[in-house]
């Protein structure tokens, strides 16, 4: 006869449970039955805030609804147990029923906590755990326009998004001196909490909650300094407590502060009972993220299913994570906060609201943790690195001043048992196994096979590199799919978007993608769209992040910085002037850039209409310093004014400028003109460079600055203006075409079959038949052009979305600063690490 396996929960560790359970052959031995408290089946809680945007669990639930009863297992909804009898050996549950039971799971996670505080019981006040909360939530805030989030940790964070998207006025209040205190350092909340602000967000720090105001309904909170947060609904999420009260009334040993205490085996002091997920006490640990329950689950799952074999043991579980928070980068692993002995490196960067932080062991040769902020982008190499306990370079630094690369790593030469998915505990030669089984050709099929990449995603980028060489290996094509919710390459879009004429994101996903896209797939559509038709990027504004959204760059205190176009870096001393008026007039910060021009920083959001205003009415207009777009043409003074100089430079990069300006393009352009091989323009160090010699001039291409500097290489030489600036216009729309989204130009032209050599037999011999298409092209891009200043300034509605509040015209009380060298410049952030610029 079957022995009775009873599971208490039916959340994603329990369903993960019983999944490993199925797939080990458990449902041969056990006769299994599933109590779940909920009225409906397991869903993803990490995704639990989709529900707001689909307003549907269809896209939440972890399986088919016939999952259950394929595999044998009995689940019983709505019906939870209310008691354990561990002498009797059987449950009871809330309908009365009675399970007698051999082996006994319980995973009945946690609660929210709720700080005992008065009125905490009033009308208005809801938790943020289930689905059935997020629809009370969405019921009650139909009637209310001020929300405050009390918690400022990660469902806390996503809450407050959730409210920001309803349209909200959107408070957090957090009883710590910084956000996520358990997985950021105070530099790092600093970062975080500035660009949540930037984007609506009101953050109340160090505040004890004293009681909540109103009468019968909710109407604010009181701390205990005496302050007071005007609002008319709250959503708490404050933190977990283990859901135990079932062990303690049943015998079942609990930790002083809660939990169900378990060995490494995951059993309780009760012969056959066990526990997992957050209601599990292991060594002093409760673990508050899904990973580490998986973990539990998987390996109680093989012990219960493999008696014999030499059991496995849960040794405790890494709790790094990767998400987006209300459209910012954060993620954090292994030791972030340096409670052992460490050597820490840290990276900010003011200009763009980025920090980084590597903590190495002290002889610096081991990563032991980190945290990156604005820019996840290099998290999943650093977190292989991690896991691996790989040695680092000479200079480590270099892991996080860029982003290091996925392909042609040294990641190919890892251990097969090496762990790539810390949420699933995945490993590379799990994914391999699945690869070479033949049922995982692409990234969602690896995904669904494996479960890697279902969980934060961080891992994803490694999964993909791993997936790629691998299908090399066996000579398979390899597909450049833009991400799970489009089976095609940027370069298969672009000519999609043009063949057919698609102007929008939503008509492109509606007839060539799957569900509702990401924020890898949005903005590389967004900018497909930009680059055919030239249309101004604030039409797909929705889709696009900060910087375009808003055509500034936002910056570190919450402000944004406004960089006018000047063509060559030519200006009379009369739009010297201007520029110095309008500085003065709005108090900015002036600095010269590398790129010969001015940027104006510390202008408020509310104040940029005003600012470009008086700028376009003098003559400006955008610089598109924000965009993924043309920039800057940098030059020298040329022959006008140099005696080295051969030829007019400065003429040339004002044309060069005035033709390519705001062109949108996979990644930023820059270039340079320089009057002779003195170089002082530099100009080998851009996209495409233009240097002067005797007989006309040498026209370069593919090469960048930065962190990973790479010289142009010479696509042809002494060429008459007329032929330059043809072979240009071919050059960039064929990038344009065929690039990777995010992709350089220098990048690009390394991955290009046959290189250079290549590009030139493209380009100058059109050995492709396509340089008319291109010329006309660029020349349509060319005549369409609109500033987007002037676009946002000749509309009144567009202007409405540079209200720092909703429904109010007052400006964002938190930007601060300081005097220094007779300008303004943002307070400085707590300096408590190494911070290297």
């Amino acid at each position: 006869m079957k022995r009775k396996l009873v599971i208490l929960g039916n959340g994603m560790v329990g369903h993960r449970f019983a999944e490993k359970i199925a797939e080990y052959g458990g449902t041969e031995k056990f006769e299994v039955t599933i109590l779940g408290e909920e009225p409906r089946r397991a869903y993803d809680r990490v995704h639990l805030s989709e529900y707001f945007t689909n307003r549907s669990a269809d896209s939440l639930y972890l399986s088919p609804s016939d999952w259950y009863r394929t595999n044998g297992i009995r689940l019983l909804l709505s019906e939870p147990a209310i008691s354990i009898d561990t002498v009797s050996r059987k449950v009871t549950t809330s309908a009365g029923t009675e399970l007698p039971f051999d082996e006994l799971v319980v995973a009945t996670g946690s609660s929210a906590f709720v700080p005992n505080f008065e009125g905490v019981d009033k009308q208005g006040v809801f938790v943020y755990r289930t689905i059935e909360d997020l629809e009370k939530i969405m019921s009650y805030a139909k009637q209310v326009s001020k929300v405050a989030v009390l918690g400022g940790g990660l469902l806390g964070l996503e809450a407050a998004k959730a409210v920001l998207d309803m349209g909200k006025e959107s408070h957090v209040v957090e009883f710590a001196s910084r956000l996520m205190p358990r997985q950021l350092d105070e530099a790092a909340s600093s970062v975080l909490k500035s660009k949540i602000e930037s984007l609506g967000v009101r953050i109340h720090l160090n505040k004890e909650t004293k009681h909540a105001l109103g009468d019968s309904s909710f109407q604010g909170l009181e701390f205990v300094d005496g302050s007071v947060l005007e609002v008319e609904m709250l959503i708490v999420s404050a933190g977990i407590r283990p859901r135990d009260e079932l062990a303690k009334n049943s015998g079942i040993e609990v930790g002083q502060r809660g939990g169900i205490i378990v060995d490494d085996e995951l059993r309780t002091n009760v012969y056959g009972v066990y526990a997992i997920g957050e209601v599990a006490l292991h060594k002093g640990m409760i673990y508050g993220l899904v990973a580490p329950g998986y973990e539990m689950a998987e390996i109680l799952a093989y012990n219960l299913c493999s008696p014999g074999q030499k059991t496995k043991s849960y040794a405790g579980s890494d709790l790094s994570t990767k998400l987006k928070l209300i459209g910012v980068d954060v993620a954090s692993f292994g030791d972030a906060l340096g409670q052992t002995e460490h050597l820490p490196i840290a990276y900010t960067n003011p200009r763009t609201g980025v920090y980084k932080k590597l903590v190495l062991s002290p002889d610096g040769k081991k990563l032991k943790g980190g945290i990156l902020v604005g820019d996840a982008d290099a998290y999943s190499t650093l977190l292989t690195l991690y896991l691996n306990n790989v040695e680092l370079p000479a200079e480590p630094e270099s892991l996080i001043v860029g982003t290091p690369s996925e392909e042609g790593s040294a990641f190919g030469s890892l251990p097969d048992d090496a762990k790539i998915c810390s949420c699933n505990n995945v490993s590379k030669g799990d994914l391999l196994g699945a690869i070479r089984s033949g049922s995982c050709s692409d990234l969602k099929g690896l995904k669904e096979c494996t479960k890697a990449g279902t969980g934060c995603g961080g891992c994803i980028p490694q999964m993909n590199s791993i997936l790629k060489e691998e299908l090399r290996a066996q000579g398979k094509v390899v597909t450049e799919h833009v991400c799970e919710h489009f089976k095609y390459s940027r370069q298969e879009l672009f000519q999609i978007a043009k063949v057919k004429g698609i102007r929008s994101f939503e008509e492109m996903i509606r007839t060539h993608g799957m569900g509702n896209g990401c924020e890898v797939c949005k903005p590389a559509v967004a900018s497909i769209i930009a680059s055919i038709y030239n249309e101004p990027i604030q039409k797909h504004r929705e889709i696009q992040d900060t910087n375009d959204k808003y055509l500034a760059n936002i910056q570190r205190g919450g402000t944004y910085s406004v960089v006018p176009r000047i063509p060559g870096g030519e200006i009379t001393p009369d739009k010297l002037i201007v520029i110095g008026q309008i500085a003065k007039k709005y108090d900015l910060y002036c600095k010269i850039t590398g790129g010969q021009r001015i940027d104006l920083l510390g202008a408020r959001m509310d104040q940029l209409p005003d600012i470009w205003k008086d700028l376009v009415e003098e003559g400006f207009e955008s610089g598109h310093a924000y965009g993924k777009a043309m920039r800057t043409v940098k030059s020298c003074v040329g022959s006008t004014w140099c005696r080295y100089g051969v030829q007019d430079s400065t003429a040339f990069a004002i044309r060069i400028e005035e033709r390519y300006r705001g062109i949108r393009a996979p990644h930023k352009l820059k270039s340079a003109v320089s009057g002779c091989i003195r170089e002082c323009a530099e100009a080998r160090g851009k996209d495409f460079g233009i240097i002067a010699t005797e007989k006309g001039w040498n026209l370069y291409v593919g090469g960048n600055g930065g962190v990973n500097p790479k010289h142009a290489i010479l696509l042809a030489a002494d060429l008459d203006e007329e032929t330059c600036v043809k072979y240009i216009d071919r050059f960039m729309m064929f990038y344009i075409r065929t690039a990777d989204k995010l992709v350089r130009t220098s990048a690009w032209l390394e991955q290009l079959e046959g290189g250079i050599e290549y590009l030139k037999d493209v380009v100058i011999n059109d050995r492709l038949g396509i340089n008319k298409a291109l010329e006309e092209e660029m020349d349509n891009l060319v005549g369409t052009y609109v500033c987007e200043w002037k676009d946002v300034v000749d509309d009144p509605e567009k202007q409405k979305r540079y209200k720092h509040f909703i429904n109010s015209e007052d400006s964002d009380p938190t930007v601060r600063f300081i005097e220094e060298r007779g300008q303004k410049r943002p307070v400085d952030w707590p300096k408590k690490e190494l911070v290297s610029n």
